[in-house]
């Protein structure tokens, strides 16, 4: 079973992510926008239980719809909840060099900023995650 680790910028936080992620994307939905005051977010998606923070306090907030969890000491996006379904969306820019492996971009119909590039552009969410097939071309 493959383990990865990383560290919140002030190295108080250490998460821990068990297995393979489920999937790995870009999202540009709006709520995610306003959280990290971005074009898009990188997020690589695990099951809840298989993401473990440890050592120092979290933070949640909570923009929209979405908790997200921060570093309660540097404020460091760490991971956001998706309850619905199980799944934590772990900040995939913290993660170790080569790991953010990005299968799609989610939520197109949203983006402020198309990202020209090979993989595909769903305009919500795939079949696979509840979705269409239907997608943006830029």
């Amino acid at each position: 079973m493959t383990t990865l680790t990383t560290t919140c910028r002030c190295g108080a936080v250490q998460l821990t992510m068990s297995g393979e992620p489920v999937v790995q994307l870009y999202c540009h939905c709006d709520d995610c926008r306003a959280a990290h005051g971005g074009a898009y977010v990188a997020g690589a998606i695990w099951p809840a239980a298989s993401v473990q923070a440890s050592g120092g306090a979290l933070a949640e907030v909570r923009i929209s719809r979405t908790p997200r969890m921060r570093c309660a000491a540097c404020a460091t996006h760490l991971f956001s909840e998706i309850p619905i379904v199980g799944m934590r969306s772990v900040n995939a820019w913290l993660l170790p060099e080569g790991a953010f492996k990005p299968q799609m971009h989610v939520q197109c119909q949203h983006a402020v900023l198309p990202v020209v590039d090979a993989l595909p552009h769903f305009k919500a969410f795939p079949p696979a995650f509840g979705g269409s097939d239907e997608r943006v071309g830029w």
